[in-house]
């Protein structure tokens, strides 16, 4: 405790007062080098106050929380995570859903070109099934190489080569792919039948339900969940359709091209056939099934001949 009598004389003298209680070894350690401020006081009490009020303030440690506990690292818990399935699994399906990047230097040819493909859908409630009729025609005349087919979410029924039902063991059949192992060297008719669930099919892609219209949409790998294809854009063949469903819950059918055919069948079905002239990738292949309105017009081209335009 100063004495203000020594303060007073002191300031007379003209020296710095800089005496204070030394900081605990913990504030220090917190604060590094310390020192109290100096101040120079005249002889008058209110000035006294005001050094002890410095001297006070000096003594606060400038981190205002250093006596809190600090939080060790080995306190931290890591978060843990259980693989309910094996890890090739897991990895492999990751891999599958992955991006992947395509470059335009890894592109190869397709051992094989599709020339025709003849589709024919019989629209259900519980299941749809798909029978596809493809002209296959090899790159190379004579190469017999496998024939990769892509494939998601398909339930494989039969599957013929020039009208041979193929054996287990003359194809091979993953979650992804249908890969025939021994093909014809030459040109062949490749048939399949398969089973989809639309109703089912929350992708938006393939074949699918909405508002209780059957859709479609196949770009830019959605027909590989119609049926088994090779779903590259370097494919193109002419299409022809046929659509067979329920008459009242689906009056109208449509696809690409031009509607060859249509008419009533028992049990109060009907179906419509449609017809593409031009070679399309499967991305382009469209089907429509449901309840919907048409608005049916003529349009008369420069040379005379009249078109007919519905919408």
């Amino acid at each position: 405790m100063l004495d203000p009598r020594s303060l007073h004389q002191n300031h007379a003298e003209g020296f710095l007062l800089s005496d204070s209680p030394l900081p605990s070894r913990r504030s220090k350690r917190l604060q590094g080098s310390w020192r109290a401020p100096s101040v120079k006081c005249a002889n008058t009490p209110s000035k006294y106050k005001y050094y002890l009020s410095l001297q006070h303030k000096s003594c606060r440690s400038p981190y205002p929380y250093h006596s809190l506990p600090r939080t060790s690292q080995t306190s931290r818990t890591l978060v843990r995570s259980v693989a309910t399935e094996s890890v090739p699994k897991l990895v492999e399906e990751l891999n599958m859903d992955a991006p992947k990047e395509i470059f335009l230097k890894d592109y190869k040819l397709p051992d094989y070109y599709f020339d025709t493909v003849d589709l024919s859908f019989l629209l259900g409630e519980e299941k749809t099934t798909v029978s596809a009729k493809i002209g296959v025609v090899p790159r190379v005349d004579g190469a017999a190489s496998p024939l990769v087919l892509d494939g998601v979410d398909l339930k494989l029924i039969s599957v013929k080569i020039n009208g041979n039902e193929l054996k287990e063991g003359d194809f091979h059949l993953d979650s992804r792919h249908l890969i025939l192992t021994s093909p014809p060297s030459g040109n062949f008719i490749l048939e399949t039948v398969t089973e989809i669930l639309p109703h089912k099919n929350t992708s938006l892609e393939g074949l699918y339900k909405s508002s209780g219209n059957f859709c479609s949409q196949c770009e830019a790998e959605g027909f590989r969940k119609i049926t088994f294809y090779q779903d590259r854009p370097d494919i193109m063949a002419k299409y022809t359709c046929r659509i067979e469903a329920d008459k009242s819950l689906y009056p109208v059918l449509l696809s690409n091209g031009n509607l060859i055919e249509q008419g009533d069948l028992e049990g109060g079905k009907h179906f419509a056939l449609w017809e593409d002239l031009f070679k399309k990738p499967c991305y382009l292949f469209a089907l429509v099934a449901g309840q919907l309105e048409g608005r049916d017009d003529t349009f008369t081209t420069c040379s005379g001949r009249k078109v007919a335009m519905k919408i």
